[in-house]
C-alpha cells in the first residue's frame, strides 16, 4: 500500500507505510512472540491471521476543520488546521464510497467546525461506521446542543445522499480536552443500532459501544475463540469485558453449546442491552449483566474469556481468577506488554495455544489471543 498523504508528510498515522505487508506481519509476529516468550514458547503459536493491508477499516473518526463553507474531514495538523482525509486508503469499500457523498451532505448543513485555538464553533468530529452489509451509522460530535435542530432537520438530506444511513446521533462533548466524545448521546433516527453480521452471528452496535475496527479480522478472532471453546466443551463460560457480546455469543454457538451456561459482564449499559437483544435474536441461552469486570471477586466458571482494554486485567482480577481456578482462560489482548504482565500474575496457568491477529495493518498495533489451561 502507498498513500499520497503519507508521502507528502500530511499524515503520519501509518508508521509502517511503504513496508511490504508480508514483512510487516513477520516483524510484528516476531516482536509479539518475543514479548510473550517467557509464557508462550514459539511452538504454541499458530500462523498469524491476516486480512487485507488496505481497505479494512469499518470506522472513520474524522476531525472537522476548515470553515462552514469549506469544511475538512480528517485530522488536524500541529497548528490545528484541518487536513482532509476523506480518501484515506484504509477505509473498507462501502465506507470509502460513502464518505465523499456523506461529507458533502454534511457540509450543506452549514455547521461551523470547532476551532481548537479560538475555542469557537460547534462541530468537532464526524464518526462514521459501516456494517458488513454496507449500512451506516453517523455520529456528530458537537460542543453544545445548539446545532441539534439543524442536524435533525437535515436527516432527509443525509438519507437522500446515502439511503444506507440507518442510525444518526449527536454526541455532546462540551469540554476542551483530548477526549473524542462526551457522556450525552442523542439518537435522531428510529433505529438506534447498526446490524454487524459476522459469519452466522449478527451483533448490534449502538453509538457508544466498542467494536473492532476490522470486521474481517474480528470474524477470524471470534472463529478462533469459538473453535477453542468447542474443543474444550465447557459447561459454563464467563465472558468479562464482553462488549456487545461477540465472544459470549460465539461461545454459546460453539460445539456442545446446547448444555452450556454463558454469561457476559460489561460496564457499558448500551453494550449489555445490545448483547441481550442479539442473544434473543439468535435464540441462545446467553445472559448479560452490567458490572465492572475488573472489580469482580466471583469469577467461577469452567472457562473465562477476558478481552480487556490496553491496560490489561490487572493484579486484582488475576488474583480472583487464580482463586476461582477455572479450567481454561481465553485472553484476547491488544497490548502484548500488559498481557505478559498479567500472565506473570497467573502462575497457575500455562499457555496451550496462541495466535496473532493483524487487526491494524500499517501500524505496530496488534491483537494477540492465548488459550490458557490450569496446570
Amino acid at each position: 500500500m502507498q498513500c499520497p498523504h503519507f508521502d507528502r508528510g500530511s499524515c503520519g498515522s501509518c508508521a509502517l507505510m511503504g513496508v511490504p505487508y508480508a514483512e510487516q506481519v513477520h516483524d510484528l509476529a516476531d516482536d509479539v512472540v518475543m514479548q510473550l516468550r517467557p509464557f508462550a514458547p514459539p511452538e504454541v503459536w499458530d500462523a498469524p491471521f491476516v486480512g487485507t493491508e488496505s481497505g479494512f477499516r469499518n470506522k472513520a473518526k474524522l476531525a472537522v476543520g476548515g470553515s462552514s463553507r469549506e469544511p475538512t474531514f480528517g485530522i488536524l495538523d500541529a497548528r490545528f488546521r484541518g487536513v482532509d482525509l476523506r480518501d484515506c486508503g484504509l477505509y473498507e469499500p462501502a465506507l470509502a464510497e460513502a464518505l465523499p457523498l456523506l461529507t458533502e451532505a454534511v457540509a450543506q448543513l452549514g455547521l461551523v467546525p470547532f476551532d481548537v485555538s479560538a475555542r469557537s464553533g460547534e462541530l468537532k468530529y464526524l464518526i462514521v461506521t459501516a456494517s458488513p452489509a454496507g449500512e451506516l451509522m453517523v455520529r456528530f460530535v458537537l460542543r453544545s446542543p445548539g446545532q441539534l435542530p439543524r442536524i435533525r432537520e437535515g436527516l432527509d438530506l443525509l438519507r437522500a445522499a446515502l439511503p444506507g444511513v440507518r442510525v444518526v446521533s449527536v454526541n455532546i462533548q462540551p469540554e476542551h480536552k483530548a477526549v473524542l466524545e462526551g457522556e450525552e448521546e442523542i439518537v435522531l433516527t428510529e433505529e438506534d443500532f447498526l446490524a454487524m453480521r459476522l459469519d452466522d452471528i449478527t451483533l448490534r452496535l449502538r453509538p457508544r459501544s466498542f467494536f473492532q475496527t476490522n470486521s474481517v479480522v474480528a470474524s477470524g478472532l471470534y472463529r478462533q475463540a469459538r473453535d477453542w471453546v468447542g474443543a474444550i466443551d465447557p459447561a459454563s463460560v464467563l465472558d468479562l469485558y464482553c462488549g456487545v457480546g461477540g465472544f459470549a455469543l460465539n461461545a454459546a454457538m460453539a460445539k456442545g453449546a446446547h448444555q452450556r451456561r454463558v454469561e457476559g459482564v460489561e460496564l457499558a449499559p448500551d453494550a449489555v442491552s445490545s448483547a441481550r437483544d442479539a442473544a434473543a435474536d439468535l435464540g441462545v441461552a446467553a445472559h448479560f449483566r452490567v458490572a465492572d469486570a475488573s472489580a469482580l471477586e466471583d469469577v467461577a466458571a469452567d472457562l473465562v474469556v477476558v478481552n480487556p482494554p490496553r491496560r490489561g486485567i490487572g493484579a486484582r482480577l488475576c488474583a480472583a481468577l487464580e482463586s476461582a481456578a477455572p479450567g481454561h482462560i481465553i485472553y484476547s489482548s491488544c497490548k502484548a506488554a500488559t498481557l505478559a504482565r498479567d500472565l506473570a500474575d497467573l502462575p497457575a496457568y500455562r499457555v496451550e495455544r496462541s495466535r496473532l491477529f493483524d487487526m491494524f495493518p500499517q501500524t505496530r498495533h496488534h491483537e494477540a489471543m492465548v488459550l490458557l489451561a490450569r496446570r
